[in-house]
Order: C-alpha cells, then structure tokens, then sequence
C-alpha cells in the first residue's frame, strides 16, 4: 500500500515523493506534501534527492517500481544508464530500444515518467540540442541540465 506522500524541498523544486513497500513510485514536481520524511526508506529518498541538488550525488541507490507499459518500463530503463552530466536526442533512444522510428513513442513515455529527477527525463533532449519538453517546465529542465553541466567534473562522472 503507497503511503501519502512526503515532501522533500529544494534550492530548484518542491518535490512530493510517494514510496510502496520497499521503492519509490512516484515523484510530483512541483508538489506539495504536508508531512516530512518519517521512515528509515522515506529519509533515505530525502537525503539521496537532498544530496543530488547539492552536487554531491550522481546516482541514487534507492530502488524504484514505476509503473507503466512494457514499452514505457524499457524507456525508463534507457534513461537510467544516461550518465550524469550527458544528455541522448529521443531519437538515440528510439534506435537504442530497436525502434528507430520511434522518437515520438520515447518522448511519450518521458512524459508519463512517474519518478522524475531519479529516472532522468531531463537528460533527454531534441536532435541538434533542442530541450523537447519537460513535466516541471523548461526551466527546470534548463536548471537541472545546468547543475549536472556544474557538477560532474568534481563528481568523477
């Protein structure tokens, strides 16, 4: 059973951030929680996430169970070998998944990213470098891609 969702703040973005069990299922940009970090799982998100928009954590460890097609499941595992710091066209992934064709299906299933930041929509771009979209807003998005731009030299990444 999910728990209500906790709140985990930012210099970037209020996040909302539901757990089931023993993994993460979805992230709310923007979202609002009325209730901080109370289990040993939740504060480990919240420290993890804490340490990401510090600069101080390229990879999270919590596990996540997003739930979506199969075709989605796929795509979010493609974002999750994008490496801190780089960015992949839909396009890349499209061709990564076998689907050539298939750009506007990844961008699709972007769209529907429950746990955004962990699983790294961001980091998925528009041939020739256009942003595409992004759930939190372009902004974020320029913002997030900025910090991973900062940070990973220092983080060995």
């Amino acid at each position: 059973m999910a728990s209500a969702p906790f709140g985990v703040a930012s210099p970037l973005v209020n996040l909302a951030v539901t757990v089931e069990g023993d993994a993460v299922t979805s992230i709310r940009l923007h979202g609002r929680a009325t209730r901080p970090a109370e289990t040993p799982l939740e504060r480990q998100v919240a420290q993890e996430l804490t340490e990401y928009f510090e600069g101080r954590r390229s990879q999270f460890a919590v596990r996540c169970a997003p739930k979506g097609t199969s075709f989605e499941r796929r795509c979010w595992d493609a974002l999750l070998a994008i490496p801190y710091g780089e960015t992949r066209t839909y396009g890349e992934i499209a061709r990564g998944l076998g689907n050539p064709e298939g750009a506007r299906a990844v961008g699709s299933a972007n769209h529907k990213n429950p746990i955004p930041i962990i699983i790294p929509c961001h980091r998925v771009v528009n041939t020739g470098g256009g942003l595409g979209g992004y759930g939190g807003g372009l902004d974020l998005k320029r913002r997030l891609l900025a910090l991973e731009q900062t940070r990973a030299p220092a983080l060995g990444s």
